[in-house]
């Protein structure tokens, strides 16, 4: 199906779809480096820009709109989501192309903070959105470990659907899980020393892009970036915390001996070892950590092509019976 991405960043959740069969034809991001890492990767199809200087009109017609749209400044007091309130702007513009648009289905992402955002009352909103503006909606919190990634991360994923569209979407089923039994269909979670343990140390041979590493001294307190890692399990969340002078926030290494490279922080995000990631290594973090990781996208976006496909071989029975 022809998709439109929004807050497509280096590309992560567009890459998935792609790799399901879709196409995405349009997409939006105005962090310059990100649109370079994507028109690299993934084609000349993403405008770098701000979304609302962008008409829906110049917007063209799709049938699924995907994003993960930022949710900073929610809040009850912002509860009446005015146009002019600027902390609410992008999700305001994604509810805005969905409503002018109206694709068959949208996905939209985000962190399970969300969820407890003012006890519930913020979601319980965003959902009623979604749902005024035409949709039926359901979501469902999926840990992309249990899809092959080799990463603890944690995300709401909601679904829509068209409302004339008599069909039932379901979030996909987990393909991994942390342990494993003889009557289990499901593989054992992929460890990040798995993961990593083909890729050399930066400083030996190799032919790696991207496979440098910040010098940032080794912490280990407990907080985020400064847990020792364990090797034999999936890796705590990628996070994209920090800013392009080197702040940062970067997993340790299995071995905890350094921290990762962009080579190996990408691999935990589960992107392919020959995506090239634009500008200096805080913004290639930057890129990486605001990512969804593409074994995870890959596995809902997988849950469209069958679906659409009977709804479209009904509709094409149905005005066939009317002709007839």
């Amino acid at each position: 199906m022809k998709v439109v991405s929004l807050f497509s960043g280096a590309g992560g959740l567009d890459l998935g779809f792609i790799k399901a069969g879709h196409e995405v034809v349009w997409a939006n991001d105005n962090f310059s480096d990100a649109v370079k890492t994507y028109r690299k990767n993934i084609g000349d199809h993403i405008v770098c820009e701000d979304i609302s200087k962008i008409s829906s009109d110049e917007i063209p017609e799709h049938d699924i709109l995907i994003g993960g749209f930022p949710c900073q400044g929610f809040s009850l007091a912002n509860s009446k989501r005015g146009e002019h309130d600027e902390r609410n702007k992008l999700y305001l513009e994604l509810l805005r192309i969905l409503i002018d648009k109206q694709p068959k289905f949208f996905l939209a992402e985000n962190v399970k903070g969300i969820l407890s955002l003012g006890k519930g009352e913020i979601f319980r909103m965003i959902i009623s959105d979604f749902e005024n503006a035409g949709y039926k909606v359901k979501y469902k919190v999926l840990n992309a470990a249990n899809y092959g990634v080799p990463q603890k991360r944690e995300r709401v994923i909601i679904l829509g659907v068209k409302n004339d569209i008599d069909f039932n979407l379901e979030h996909p089923e987990p393909t991994h899980t942390e342990n494993t039994d003889l009557f289990s269909d499901k593989k054992k979670w992929v460890s990040i020393g798995e993961a990593l343990k083909n890729i050399p140390e930066p400083e030996g041979e190799h032919n790696l892009t991207n496979h440098t590493y910040s010098k940032f001294k080794l912490k280990f307190n407990g907080y985020l970036g400064n847990r020792a890692v364990d090797a034999n399990k999936p890796a705590p969340t990628v996070t994209a915390r920090g800013d392009a002078k080197g702040g940062v926030v970067v997993l340790h290494h299995p071995n905890n001996h350094r921290r990762m490279s962009v080579r190996e922080l990408a691999s935990t995000q589960s992107f392919p070892e020959d995506f090239i990631f634009e500008g200096n290594n805080s913004s290639a973090y930057r890129q990486i950590g605001n990512a969804v990781p593409v074994k995870l996208a890959f596995a809902i976006a997988s849950i469209f092509p069958k679906e659409f496909k009977i709804y479209a071989n009904n509709k094409i029975a149905s005005k066939a019976v009317r002709q007839l």
